[in-house]
């Protein structure tokens, strides 16, 4: 078991559970008492605790943390440094990561997309606006909460920027997103987060990261070449505009990225008022950036999108077939011979001069130059297979796709110009044989896959479907997939049949009310719940009570009565029984160090009873409970004290009483309340700035102990002389 759980650290946060980890800490969720609250606490490793560079940047998180306030951001509430641990206290966030929350749903669409892109992007302005760059944007570091704002975490690897911030000795980050800059160990700044944004974008838009490799040194490689495969070849659905945001700022070259997140949130804006907006960047960005580099004829078949997107490049298409203008009749082309035949005439004589005058250029030019042959051998491409064809320095492969009964899918069985002619360095046409025209095309197994891949398997079967959409609750099938199909599996698609996907919309969310679960114990508790029927999430937490057997309900969050739904939390309060401690031995201490030794072990301020005694006026005589003994830490300890001389023949003594409060008021106003004997004699509100409060009329025999708390947390003993 974690050594933490349990524990309390600063007597003020109780460790419940580990919520997570990373390289330098670990995560946990914990409740603070002062604020009765739950937050995230993140302590230092041991194993770093020795490591002064370790310490050092775990300190300086919290420190840069601790400037940021932004809604997109987590907030820091506290830092602390102590001999039992290091560890900063956060926020809690209830929610997911965008990670989860896309392995969850799939690729995402447009709209979905942009508002979570946005809202990172706030943050990362924000931060950037303090010196700040995060070095770590990825979906793992952006949690999505219930009601769909996302928050930036982790800005353990943030620094402040500054000349000379490289990374020349840390791999910082995750390999699939960060920028080139970044994967070459060069300098970063807030342009770095901007490329790492468009990485998580463009894999939100397609399902996955634009580069991937079997190692990290090898993706981080891919990162540094550069030429990505356009989104829009994965993802036909993506809009112009959006692409063209995304490519921008995953722009190889740093200077050609947005220039600041600011920058980028004005496109984005721009793009949600007007979803079929182009932007114009001027020069065109880097190998196919925008639109306009990409070819203007799109793939015609799913076995060339498959390949380009498989690849990460691009094949050329065969081109269309050029237009030709009907031929005039005979009459118009009598006419127009008859009108024209001197302009032909002068037009053929000039044309053969400058025929003549060209041959002879290229003679004396290829005379000059040794006439070096540039005719090459065509390659036999004739039964090889498309997928594994080898690069030709002199030819590009351009092809088409068409069922053939007599090759397999994949094989080329037609080619022009044919194997061994001679000819320039050019094209080579080939067509490739998708196998024999199927039969018969059978509905196929959709259940349980997400509602976007499910279509795209639908319509990759060329039939031009008609695709239908309903909604419907499920108890076993995730929110977003599949649940049924109509017609069913196996059944025989014909072109622009009507199909209808059953999407799950969860499960149905069902009503309640919190029953009263206190003085329960914990079975039964859990047993009363459950009859609710709501599959509910139920957490316990224990707490000391002196007046509530251990194992039993003290409280629960919701309180009675309040509405319950399903897989709504639920938190039981369950008592742990009182809280023990050893009593201290106090006697013939001077009454002030026993009160101080008392409330150190936790107890309350102690009740006095003035008794006649030879020993010095002031000390402890006696106590109510022994010494070393187990008791309840609210137990009220009493002490018998001895009188001074002068109190043998005592008098009442009525006077005002003056409080200093020092520099408890000075900053701001606070609450004050006094106690008298275990009686509250004054609470109220002072103003900043006070510097005493007054007790008219006290009446008091020799010494009289006030005490005097401040907020309802800190506090002292006063000690006034009748």
């Amino acid at each position: 078991m974690d050594k933490y759980i349990g524990r309390m650290l600063d007597n003020r946060y109780e460790i419940l559970e580990v919520i997570g980890s990373g390289g330098m800490a670990v995560v946990y969720k914990a409740r603070c008492h002062r604020l009765n609250r739950l937050v995230a606490i993140k302590i230092l490793k041991d194993d770093n605790l020795e490591d002064e560079d370790f310490r050092r940047r775990f300190h300086a998180e919290s420190q840069t943390v601790a400037t940021l306030s932004h809604p997109n951001i987590v907030s820091v509430f506290d830092v602390s440094t102590s001999i039992m641990a290091d560890y900063i206290v956060m926020e809690l966030i209830e929610g997911i990561s965008l990670k989860q929350y896309m392995e969850k749903k799939g690729t995402l669409n447009w709209k979905e997309t942009l508002h979570f892109a946005i809202q990172i992007a706030k943050a990362l302005e924000h931060a950037h606006s303090r010196g700040i760059v995060h070095r770590d944007i990825k979906p793992h570091n952006v949690m999505v909460l219930k009601n769909g704002s996302v928050k930036v975490t982790d800005f353990g690897i943030a620094r402040m920027m500054s000349k000379g911030n490289t990374l020349t000795k840390e791999a910082l980050g995750s390999v699939h997103y960060i920028s080139p800059e970044q994967a070459k160990g060069g300098r970063v700044d807030s342009r770095s987060d901007i490329y790492s944004l468009g990485v998580v974008m463009y894999e939100m838009m397609t399902g996955r990261p634009p580069y991937d490799g079997d190692s990290p040194v090898a993706v981080a490689i891919k990162h540094i070449n550069g030429g990505a495969v356009m989104p829009s070849l994965l993802n036909p659905n993506i809009p112009g505009g959006l692409e063209q945001i995304i490519m921008k700022a995953m722009t190889h070259e740093i200077e050609d990225r947005y220039v600041s997140a600011t920058k980028m949130l004005a496109d984005m804006d721009e793009f949600r008022k007007d979803p079929t907006i182009l932007f114009d960047y001027n020069a065109p960005p880097l190998d196919a950036v925008t639109r306009l580099a990409r070819p203007s004829v799109e793939p015609q078949t799913t076995a060339q999108r498959v390949e380009e997107a498989a690849s990460g490049q691009k094949r050329r298409p065969v081109p269309p077939p050029e237009r030709r203008t009907p031929p005039p009749s005979p009459r118009k082309r009598q006419e127009e011979e008859k009108n024209n035949r001197t302009a032909t005439i002068a037009i053929i004589a000039c044309s053969l001069a400058a025929v003549m005058a060209i041959v002879i250029f290229l003679v004396m030019l290829l005379g000059g130059i040794g006439n070096r042959e540039t005719l090459v051998e065509v390659p036999n491409l004739l039964g090889l297979e498309f997928e594994k064809l080898p690069e030709y320095e002199d030819f590009d492969i351009i092809f088409e796709e068409e069922h053939d009964e007599s090759h397999p899918e994949g094989i080329i069985f037609e080619q022009t110009p044919k194997a061994g002619e001679k000819v320039n360095p050019g094209k080579i046409f080939v067509t490739v044989s998708k196998g024999p025209v199927p039969e018969v095309i059978k509905m196929t197994e959709l259940k349980n896959l997400p509602q976007v891949q499910a279509e795209k398997i639908l319509t990759d079967l060329a039939l031009n479907l008609d695709i239908r959409i309903e909604e419907e609750f499920s108890e076993t099938v995730t929110k977003g997939n599949v649940t049924r199909t109509d017609p069913e599996q196996g059944a025989e698609l014909s072109a622009g049949q009507k199909i209808t996907l059953w999407i799950s919309a969860g499960e149905e969310i069902k009503t309640g009310a919190m029953p009263g679960l206190e003085g329960a114990t914990l079975e039964e508790a859990k047993t009363i719940l459950e009859k609710q029927k709501l599959k509910l999430e139920i957490k316990v937490e224990e707490l000391h009570d002196s007046l509530v057997e251990a194992g039993v309900v003290i409280k629960t969050e919701p309180q009675k009565g309040e509405p319950l739904e399903t897989g709504k939390e639920v938190t039981l309060y369950v008592s742990k029984g009182p809280q023990l401690t050893k009593m201290p031995n106090v006697v013939g201490m001077n009454i002030d160090t026993a009160i101080t030794v008392l409330k150190a072990a936790g107890f309350q301020t102690p009740d006095i009873e003035l008794v006649e005694s030879d020993k010095d006026p002031n000390t402890v005589i006696s106590q109510s409970a022994e010494k070393n003994t187990e008791i309840d830490i609210t137990t009220q300890i009493v002490l018998q004290v001895s009188k001074t001389p002068e109190e043998e023949t005592p008098t009442a003594v009525t006077k005002d009483v003056v409080i200093q409060l020092g520099s408890s008021a000075a900053e701001a106003d606070c609450k004050v309340t006094v106690a008298r004997d275990g009686q509250v004699v004054y609470t109220g509100t002072v103003q900043k700035g006070t510097e005493s409060i007054t007790l008219k009329d006290q009446t008091g025999l020799g010494n009289v102990y006030y005490e005097v708390v401040i907020n309802d947390q800190d506090g002292w003993i006063e000690k006034v002389s009748f």
